[in-house]
């Protein structure tokens, strides 16, 4: 399956029969054609992952995901990587995708705005928010955000939750930014980057292009999108949050019976021996939540930063 476009309903089951029956999945064979009888009202369910980590690692994940949850829910389904956030809500919107896994704070404004719903979210040592980190190189001087001021910094993309919105909603927290006003008030005029993900963000320290990342905590502190070797070169210089754990964006427009029948399948991977593919997709285990509870925080942020 290519990396940005959707192929044919009949491409992506007969591409699903053969990845499976040569192995590629490891939670086993699904029945493609006649004779499966299916549990939704949609002849095929899409899902879109975040392009946040390595690219081969995501279309393995892909994969895996395609056939786990085609398994389980007796129909054809096909897992995309958008390049962007503004491709998943488009989809959620138009119908051309079903769930999505997406940040809090495109969460937050999809669900203000009546395109989504929270089927569910992670939590993380029975927590369902986490820190965001500045990064910097081992060796760097920075202790804390004040001693980043005038320096280069990338952000790891404008639509990041912990990767901008948060580190931005501290500084203005700390009084170093005022309500409303530009990072580069702060950092320096041509100082702030954006990057397209996390990597992105932190492989411009690794190259000195810039002095610090912000990130989510779990790029240093696990290693599922950077090598071991460059974590060892990088380290925390700051902490910001708390950053509500991602969520699983179901289209608001999908049947009732559907978002009910897909609760249930993602809630199998929280069993023994599917855990592995959860944390590899999902990061932790997958809960219900009070959406409103969820996103309080980022409400917060947004008025802070003055982001829309």
């Amino acid at each position: 399956m290519k990396w940005n476009e959707r192929t044919s309903r009949g491409g992506v089951v007969r591409a699903l029969c053969l990845a499976l029956w040569a192995g590629v999945s490891a939670f086993g064979l699904v029945q493609c054609g006649p004779g499966h009888e299916g549990s939704l009202s949609v002849p095929k369910l899409v899902v879109a992952l975040k392009p946040d980590k390595n690219p081969e690692q995501m279309m393995e994940e892909q994969r895996k995901l395609e056939g786990f949850l085609s398994d389980a829910l007796g129909e054809p389904v096909e897992v995309i990587i958008p390049l962007s956030d503004a491709v998943i809500e488009e989809g959620l919107l138009n119908g051309t995708v079903d769930l999505a896994y997406i940040s809090g704070g495109t969460m937050l404004r999809i669900w203000q705005e009546g395109i989504a719903n929270i089927l569910l979210a992670g939590e993380i040592e029975g927590r369902t928010d986490y820190d965001s980190y500045w990064v910097s190189l081992s060796d760097s001087p920075y202790e804390g955000v004040e001693s980043l001021r005038g320096q280069p910094v990338a952000f790891a993309s404008v639509s990041s939750t912990s990767g901008y919105l948060v580190p931005h909603w501290d500084l203005v927290k700390r009084g170093l930014l005022e309500k409303g006003a530009d990072p580069e008030d702060f950092f320096g005029v041509g100082n702030v980057f954006f990057g397209s993900g996390y990597v992105s963000a932190v492989e411009r320290v690794l190259e000195g292009e810039a002095e610090a990342a912000a990130v989510s905590y779990y790029v240093l502190d696990r290693g599922k999108h950077l090598s071991e070797e460059q974590r060892q070169r990088l380290r925390a210089v700051a902490v910001q949050g708390p950053v509500p754990t991602h969520a699983l964006a179901v289209r608001a427009s999908l049947p009732e019976e559907d978002q009910a029948a897909l609760r249930a399948a993602l809630l199998r991977l929280n069993e023994e021996g599917n855990e592995a593919l959860r944390d590899r997709v999902f990061t932790s285990k997958l809960v219900e939540v009070d959406p409103a509870a969820h996103l309080a925080p980022l409400r917060e942020a947004f008025e802070f930063t003055g982001r829309q």
